[in-house]
């Protein structure tokens, strides 16, 4: 399952927030809704999840996955940095965990 770092959760949660007429079950979605997009992910604030999404959850924050983009991004994690007035996310490998 997608993991989120503690700077992607608190990007979402700052652009969530900027709107003053956000729902309480409001997120970020990421698709990949078109072929011609060859893989690409599309980003969204969505106001809530559509049918057949998957919800990852850090904190108060919600992503909503695209039945697809679950499937694609299933051992990855999103990151997220600032940069002056906007945010670039970041889909990074996850790291292997080594048995203790």
């Amino acid at each position: 399952m997608l993991e989120l770092t503690q700077d992607a959760a608190d990007a979402i949660r700052d652009i969530v927030g900027k709107h003053d007429d956000t729902p309480a079950g409001a997120g970020l979605r990421i698709s990949t809704e078109t072929v011609e997009l060859n893989g690409n992910l599309m980003f969204a604030l969505v106001a809530e999840p559509q049918e057949g999404d998957e919800t990852v959850e850090r904190e108060t924050v919600r992503v909503y996955l695209s039945a697809e983009a679950s499937a694609l991004l299933a051992d990855k994690v999103l990151n997220a940095h600032a940069h002056d007035d906007h945010v670039h996310f970041v889909i990074e490998e996850q790291e292997a965990v080594e048995p203790s």
